[in-house]
């Protein structure tokens, strides 16, 4: 975990390195880890982008040979200057890759590398190593892509960062009717369904899984418990993992017939468990206001 001191500093994370070994891999990931991300930046306007009149306490930089005005040398004095300054905490990652790995991304993706409009790949690459050698030798974090794929980098990305990351995985707890169709962007669906339905309970019918009562008839439902705590046991297990793997949004839904009784319930039931687990869930209720409706719930079983 970082320390207090360090996350009360405004955070500049400059990402630089070889051309084709996954700069705009490595931005869009930390954008969704919640850095505000700006490439190809002209690095010497840097000054513009930090201090206490920023808006961006979170920013990641890319920048490589194509930027304006790029020269290493100058780059790391003027990033030196800023390490000085107890307000800002500046990191820099390098992202390299082998020479032959480099030369079959350009030769794949039929790009001309910057360096080299009319020469091979091969030299301009070598010239764009001798260009990046003092920033390599200089920079804090060094990440070779050679033996990545995407999603390798993109969880090294977040091994590397993600502690830190200013954004939390949102987590939303709904509940829904069947009857009204199934929320598609839900990831866990859990039917509750197979629980006594309060609402051929007359005194309960025009309540809803927010009223005591209604809850109180739920509780007593003999395979209630268990099977509450069996769902608590997944989730709480489930969920640290998805942040792990850098998954932004997790929609949880419960669902029951009318999406009225018991599904609202249990979502309200489950947030607070969420809640007392260290998470913020978001509690949605799609069809709370629908009306209850025999047809809705079908044939009540004797």
């Amino acid at each position: 975990m970082a320390d207090t001191a360090s996350l009360a500093r405004q955070r500049i994370l400059l990402v630089t390195g070889m051309l084709g070994a996954g700069k705009s891999t490595a931005l869009r990931e930390l954008e969704d880890l919640g850095w505000e991300s700006i490439d190809n930046f002209p690095i010497r306007l840097l000054d513009r982008l930090i201090g206490p009149d920023s808006e961006s306490f979170s920013l990641a930089i890319g920048f490589d040979c194509r930027t304006r005005g790029f020269v290493p040398s100058e780059v790391i004095e003027q990033v030196k200057s800023m390490v000085d300054d107890e307000d800002i905490a500046v990191t820099t990652l390098f992202l390299d890759c082998a020479g032959h790995e480099l030369e079959r991304r350009f030769n794949e993706t039929r790009r001309r590398h910057f360096l080299a409009q009319d020469l091979p790949v091969s030299s301009g690459i070598a010239a764009e190593r001798e260009l990046l050698s003092p920033l390599r030798r200089w920079a804090d974090a060094l990440i070779d892509t050679t033996d990545f794929t995407t999603n390798d980098l993109k969880q090294t990305i977040r091994d590397q960062f993600g502690q830190t990351a200013p954004r939390e995985m949102t987590v939303t707890v709904s509940s829904f009717g069947f009857s009204r169709g199934m929320p598609p962007t839900a990831d866990l669906v859990f039917d509750m369904r197979f629980l006594d339905n309060p609402h051929w309970q007359e005194d309960l019918r025009e309540q809803t899984g927010l009223d005591a009562p209604v809850g109180e008839f739920i509780e007593k439902s003999a395979v209630f418990a268990s099977t509450f705590d069996k769902i608590r046991s997944l989730l709480l297990e489930l969920l640290p993992r998805y942040a792990d793997q850098g998954k932004a949004y997790v929609n949880i839904a419960f669902g029951c017939t009318g999406g009225r009784h018991r599904s609202v319930y249990t979502a309200e039931k489950m947030a607070q468990v969420l809640r007392d687990g260290g998470f913020s869930p978001t509690v949605l209720h799609r069809n709370l206001g629908s009306r209850a409706a025999e047809l809705v719930e079908g044939t009540q079983h004797p």
